[in-house]
């Protein structure tokens, strides 16, 4: 079809008031422009927070806090999109995350694309997960940022991708960003995928790996954000500045 109106595509979310509150028991809901899913999203003590102004932790600049289920040790929260990404459509695709940890413990953490999204979606069970020096890559496409508690080295991000022409990392060593989460501290995680599969990692404007094919070119795909704790008994916490995404819209449709 003819091209017309806007053509790029931006997801930009602040979190500046719309919440997923923790008394609702849905299997899924939605907190501004994001759908919200996960395994145990449904338990009363789940859910999405609006921190308000600075005495609250930090709520300055609209802060949301992802609060995970903690029934089970694969119970996770998910910000997610639908499926509706294709690279070498409609890269260079951006996507990059203001986000922090209140601590290092007992907990996962994806931030990129894969090619699942359901209400009951989580990382050990379906997409991704981190022991040791092994990483596990469930999902047949992802690619993003991730950071496992029960990694050896278990405060860095690591740039984990499967799906792409290159055969995607299990040794985490292979993977590891050398860069530390830090308790407490905002840290801005960024991913830009070409159309070819070219995937870079940058954290906190710093380019820290580039990987040729890293990502399929055909595979549709949801960007998101999640959360997963490792142990029960206490739910797991993730705060979140914003979200952006932004990609070229695909004419051909």
């Amino acid at each position: 079809m003819a091209q017309s109106g806007p053509g790029v595509i931006e997801i930009f979310e602040d979190f500046t008031g719309p919440e997923w509150i923790i008394a609702e028991t849905a299997a899924s809901g939605s907190s501004g422009p994001f759908r919200v899913v996960g395994q145990g999203v449904a338990d009363a003590d789940a859910g999405i927070t609006i921190l308000e102004s600075d005495a609250t932790g930090g709520g300055l600049n609209g802060v949301a806090q992802m609060v995970s289920p903690n029934a089970s040790d694969n119970d996770a929260i998910f910000f997610t999109t639908s499926m509706m990404f294709d690279v070498a459509k409609m890269g260079t695709i951006i996507a990059e995350a203001r986000v922090r940890l209140p601590d290092l413990d007992t907990k996962e953490v994806f931030f990129g694309f894969s090619d699942l999204n359901t209400d009951t979606h989580s990382m050990e069970g379906v997409l991704i997960h981190g022991t040791g020096t092994t990483t596990t890559l469930t999902a047949s496409d992802l690619v993003g940022f991730h950071f496992s508690s029960e990694y050896t080295d278990d405060d860095d991000w690591h740039g984990v991708y499967n799906g792409g022409t290159t055969t995607g990392q299990t040794a985490s060593g292979s993977t590891d960003l050398n860069d530390d989460a830090v308790a407490g501290e905002f840290q801005v995680l960024r991913l830009e995928l070409a159309p070819n599969g070219r995937v870079e990692w940058y954290i906190d404007g710093v380019l820290k790996q580039t990987v040729a094919g890293a990502v399929s070119t055909s595979v549709d795909l949801a960007c998101q954000l999640g959360l997963e704790i490792k142990a029960t008994g206490s739910n797991e916490l993730l705060d979140v500045d914003y979200i952006l995404i932004r990609a070229n819209r695909d004419w051909t449709v």
